[in-house]
């Protein structure tokens, strides 16, 4: 039987005084990531080399959004692979009346593994099996669109551009190199930004979009 990947005194510091996570809490994300060291030995869901410190790399980088938008109920997580950070977040809200996540992902083996997450924590949460291309016309209520280490920018502009039109905001996690993302979108699009630093990895971010908005070339 593998170690038991648990949090470090200094992810529990930060999951508690910084973030406010609940010892409830912090025991329901354990069952996810007990399960995710399981089934990382036969599906590929995160990096080897991130695996053993998961608590900061992954779910403690995930529990930044809701910081951001701590009063928005309808989520949607496009390309949501192992869950985050849509399952994290999903957990983090289990008890707030009308919480939906919704996680799109196309990987089948992926997406089985999100299912055993939802029914193991008993979290409000969604799977739809899918290209993000084929879903752009469903959660017409999403408020808050996210993605984490999906696609570049001006990509993810394209493909989260209904919401957008619905009045969600977009909430895509990004690492050093996000300016010369925004850079490459300028002249094609038009968006009001707030670039939140990340509290996780010096030099990452959250790029909060709102307003979107295709610029004619």
């Amino acid at each position: 039987m593998s170690k038991r990947i648990t949090p470090t005194a200094n992810d529990l510091a930060m999951l508690q005084t910084e973030f406010h996570v609940s010892r409830e809490s912090i025991e329901v994300l354990q069952i996810y990531v007990d399960l995710l060291a399981e089934w990382q030995k036969k599906t590929n869901l995160v990096s080897n080399s991130s695996l053993n410190d998961i608590w900061k790399r992954h779910i403690c980088d995930s529990i930044q959004c809701k910081s951001i938008f701590p009063n928005k109920l309808n989520w949607l997580d496009i390309g949501t692979g192992a869950g985050f950070p849509g399952l994290v977040l999903s957990i983090l809200s289990r008890n707030e009346p009308g919480f939906v996540m919704n996680l799109v992902e196309s990987n089948n083996k992926k997406c089985a593994f999100l299912r055993k997450v939802i029914r193991e924590t008993g979290v409000r949460a969604n799977v739809t099996t899918s290209r993000i291309e084929s879903v752009a016309k469903q959660y017409s209520n999403t408020e808050v669109v996210t993605a984490r280490a999906l696609s570049s920018l001006d990509n993810l502009l394209m493909l989260t551009q209904s919401w957008f039109d619905s009045g969600a905001a977009g909430l895509f996690l990004k690492g050093r190199d996000y300016a010369q993302e925004l850079e490459k979108c300028r002249g094609s699009w038009e968006f009001d930004l707030l670039v939140h630093n990340s509290r996780i990895e010096e030099n990452s971010v959250l790029l909060e979009i709102q307003n979107l908005k295709k610029l004619d070339i």
